[in-house]
């Protein structure tokens, strides 16, 4: 599996070879997300399935683009439990790389 990145302005925020996907995004451990470029949103929204999604913005140089993640701190079912605070990026709002792991 190739390690996925997620970068900002040059700047990496997250990296991980076993991310876990679902409905087509790539969800992050905690551990391999950098949140020193990120801070918590006010922004919520609702999953039927999911729960509620919590927000992160990302700060870059000063600049903050809002609204670039989101997580389920408690996720609802046991469907979603495997993600439960996991981190997703929204793919128009950062760069996602898919990068060959060496054997």
């Amino acid at each position: 599996m190739p390690v996925v990145r997620v970068s900002l302005e040059s700047h990496l925020l997250a990296e991980y070879d076993a991310t876990i996907l679902v409905e087509g995004n790539h969800y992050f451990p905690p551990t391999s997300v950098r949140k020193s470029s990120l801070s918590h949103s006010n922004t919520r929204s609702v999953c039927p399935w999911k729960g509620t999604a919590a927000y992160y913005d990302a700060v870059i140089d000063g600049n903050k683009i809002e609204d670039v993640a989101w997580y389920y701190p408690n996720t609802i079912s046991d469907k979603a439990k495997p993600i439960e605070g996991y981190v997703a990026f929204y793919k128009n709002k950062v760069n996602i790389e898919f990068v060959p792991t060496k054997a």
